[in-house]
């Protein structure tokens, strides 16, 4: 997820793509899932897309998704089944968009990994601030906006949780759109001393009422819960009935968590309990037509899927893609 793509031209970013994707362990057995009822939601009309992220605007159902290869951000009406261009390749310096949130505001964020956040009005199409990556290697991933405001982003090379409240974002936009990522909280505390892998950190979401973060270990399917009070502590969730294994995007409606799981062509259904210290897995629907998945997103009851394909002449493989697409799954 730098200078190529969530995926894919500079080599510390290829290769850590690699890495991210063929991290597999064993699945654990789950029950039956009923038959995956997947159909094709938009079409995107780049042929280098290899998309990877989503952002649906909860006030009118527009649907916005990031190129992973050339920064691009393609825009989607709800009537409509072919997407467009909203902002081309290579705005404002951009060469990679993988994480994008759209906040109650109407503004879109969009993340390139090896450079940090931007944020834009949906309705002009304008820059309003930027946030920049601390010096360093870091690979910016994903990202969730609180009932607060506040927006907070994962890093999959350093496991550590970045920070923009609502006041930064306004203090950034009076005073020439810059600022500065800054970490809230680092994960390296909760890893097992005897874990020889490294952390990756992808999907993050919180919770309805804003009292703590949900964030996906992608190489060992781990998730942890972050508080969002003053101790900022970090425990591991306790997983019941299944496996979060090649975890990538997540969301959370209420008490339900969906997560992506990109190499397994999986998307799995939890119930989070006790909150927030117990997920278990209700749902999976595993499906080779999900063509390794990396993010989900709902549109009023509709679950959108992001199919990268990054297996097909991306990051992952060669070949030559089919169309790049949005996917719908009915029944998750």
């Amino acid at each position: 997820m730098s200078r190529v793509t969530r995926l894919r031209v500079a080599v510390p970013a290829t290769a850590l793509l690699l890495v991210l994707a063929a991290c597999t362990n064993g699945q654990e057995a789950a029950a039956p899932a009923a038959a995956p009822r997947i159909s094709t939601a938009y079409e995107l009309p780049d042929a280098e897309a290899y998309p990877e992220g989503i952002a649906v605007d909860a006030r009118n159902g527009d649907v916005y998704v990031g190129s992973f290869t050339n920064g691009a951000i393609y825009l989607a009406h709800k009537e409509n089944s072919k997407a467009e261009i909203f902002l081309p390749a290579g705005t404002d310096g951009r060469q990679t968009a993988n994480g994008l949130r759209v906040d109650t505001a109407g503004r879109l964020w969009v993340i390139d990994h090896t450079r940090g956040v931007t944020v834009y009005d949906t309705g002009t199409r304008a820059r309003l601030a930027s946030f920049e990556l601390p010096a360093g290697q870091p690979f910016v991933n994903d990202l969730t906006i609180t009932p607060e405001g506040s927006v907070y982003l994962t890093d999959s090379v350093a496991p550590i949780v970045y920070r923009i409240t609502a006041a930064e974002l306004t203090d950034a936009m009076a005073h020439g759109g810059k600022g500065e990522l800054r970490p809230f909280a680092d994960l390296g505390s909760a890893k097992d001393p005897a874990a020889q892998s490294p952390m990756l950190l992808n999907g993050i979401v919180s919770d309805p009422a804003g009292h703590y973060l949900l964030v996906v270990d992608m190489g060992t399917g781990k998730l942890y819960r972050v508080a969002l009070d003053a101790d900022r502590s970090v425990t591991e969730v306790a997983q019941h009935g299944g496996s979060m294994i090649n975890g990538d995007g997540l969301e959370m409606r209420g008490d339900t968590l969906w997560v992506v799981q990109n190499k397994d062509n999986t998307v799995s259904r939890w119930q989070i309990s006790d909150n927030g210290a117990t997920a278990t897995q209700q749902q999976r629907i595993t499906d080779a037509a999900l063509a390794i998945p990396t993010t989900i997103a709902h549109a009023g009851d509709r679950a959108l899927v992001v199919i990268s394909q990054f297996d097909r002449g991306g990051p992952m493989g060669a070949g030559t893609p089919a169309p790049f697409t949005v996917a719908a799954i009915d029944g998750i």
